[in-house]
């Protein structure tokens, strides 16, 4: 049976990368796969939206936020209006390469897979060298998750995070920041069954080149974990 996957691409004065991350993604074929791709621009300043719509062979659906509400309420929208089977988020600042799917989707088409995470930290083949306190930072949250969850991930903050979709209702999501990872996994992680990780290649950016996370983001991280683990409910 065709699985279909609902990729949801958050942008926000991407001009840059947007028209090549969305070429990247069309060329994508797997087998027992077909794709959904939805574009949701977070009321972006600079070319990404006339870029977009100058390519509508590229994408299903896009959707135009007019005020810029941050990437979790991008996400939000995209989440709404996905109809696949499965969830899968892709950034557009070409950190992460889709050329990675057929990896992420082998547990999906085997082993019917609910979460599958593409992990930086298991084997990858290339690995851009990036900032030491932000493996410490991420490594920290990871354990943290596991420990409460009783899990074994090795990269909880990675991008590639594709979940079966009634998992997870969008809804009822409460968080708008780089919390909302935290709580769409840690909601995911309730009722699925079976979960798997797989090796990906990482591109980081620096902070010249627009990385956005800070340190100050791994304490509502971790405020979410906890929330959703004993509170899943609470808003």
């Amino acid at each position: 049976m065709t699985k279909r996957i609902s990729i949801i691409i958050p942008v926000y004065n991407e001009a840059d990368t947007i028209v090549e991350i969305l070429c990247r993604v069309a060329t994508q074929k797997v087998n027992q796969c077909e794709f959904e791709v939805i574009v949701v621009d977070d009321g972006s300043r600079d070319a990404t939206v006339d870029l977009v719509t100058s390519r509508p062979d590229l994408y299903t659906k896009f959707i135009r936020r007019s005020v810029n509400g941050g990437k979790g309420a991008a996400v939000k929208d995209g989440l709404n209006a996905a109809t696949g089977d499965y969830i899968l988020f892709q950034d557009a600042d070409l950190e992460y390469d889709p050329a990675d799917y057929a990896k992420l989707l082998e547990p999906v088409v085997r082993f019917d897979a609910d979460i599958v995470l593409g992990s930086r930290l298991v084997a990858s083949p290339i690995t851009r060298v990036s900032y030491f306190w932000h493996r410490v930072g991420n490594r920290f949250i990871t354990l943290f998750f596991n420990v409460l969850n009783n899990s074994t991930f090795t990269d909880i903050y990675t991008c590639y995070l594709l979940y079966r979709r009634s998992l997870v209702d969008p809804e009822k999501l409460m968080t708008m920041g780089w919390q909302q990872q935290a709580e769409i996994l840690s909601l995911a992680v309730r009722q699925a069954q079976a979960m798997y990780e797989v090796p990906i290649n990482y591109y980081g950016r620096t902070y010249a080149e627009g990385k956005k996370i800070r340190a100050t983001h791994v304490f509502g991280i971790l405020q979410t974990i906890v929330a959703k683990r004993f509170w899943p409910g609470l808003k």
